[in-house]
């Protein structure tokens, strides 16, 4: 039986022609093929031997809610976990303000945070002042996100999340502590990598549903639009 005419399932939606059914199950093969492919990229993924020990236990600014600021180490992040994920968010101290598109995925991501660390520690870091951070946070009404400032070290700079000029970019780190130390597993380093054509690096898609969403739709994710702070 040719694979195209492949029933892959009985169901069926109101007035479809067989034109569209047929049209759905060849996308059907792609998305199961992309499926496969998602998955044994994150299998390749978990297989990456350890990266760089982290060179310091940097030092970062936080302020919990109804709390009295304090210092934290990096070392102290892990809690009992063996993993911890980091995201920079772009938002300098010379910045005019946060960057819209790392708020459209911290948004999400404030309500992901209760279950995500369930299993895993998951830390937000931006160079601005923790003060001008938390503002952010209560103007967008994130509630969960542990957020932290490293105004004070070099984390950004160390771990791709700030330029030599000093520009704020977007970076997706995961860290292991192993025999009592702490090393560096993964970055998103599809940022550094040329782009196809008439694609943006895209390297954080994987956590920001919003592309994903959009992707579903015949308009797809167009080429001019941005998330913004305000609309």
């Amino acid at each position: 039986m040719n694979d195209r005419a492949a029933p892959f399932h009985d169901v069926r939606f109101p007035a479809e022609s067989s034109a569209y059914r047929d049209a759905r199950n060849d996308l059907l093969m792609a998305e199961r093929e992309l499926r496969r492919q998602i998955e044994q990229v994150a299998a390749l993924r978990r297989t990456l031997p350890l990266g760089g020990r982290v060179p310091e236990d940097y030092v970062f600014d936080e302020a919990p809610r109804d709390q009295p600021k304090r210092q934290v180490r990096f070392s102290e992040l892990f809690g009992e976990s063996p993993t911890l994920i980091t995201y920079n968010f772009m938002f300098g101290p010379e910045d005019a303000a946060a960057c819209p598109s790392c708020t459209s995925i911290l948004d999400t991501l404030d309500g992901t945070f209760i279950h995500l660390t369930q299993r895993v520690p998951f830390v937000v870091i931006a160079k601005s002042p923790v003060d001008r951070i938390m503002g952010h946070a209560a103007d967008r009404g994130w509630r969960r996100l542990r957020l932290l400032s490293s105004f004070g070290n070099g984390f950004n700079r160390d771990y791709r999340g700030e330029n030599e000029s000093r520009r704020q970019t977007p970076a997706l780190n995961v860290f292991v502590r192993r025999d009592g130390e702490i090393r560096h597993f993964y970055n998103t380093e599809l940022m550094f990598v040329s782009s196809d054509p008439g694609q943006d690096p895209r390297h954080v898609d994987s956590v920001w549903p919003l592309w994903n969403l959009l992707d579903v739709t015949p308009e797809g994710r167009g080429t001019d639009w941005r998330p913004k702070l305000r609309y």
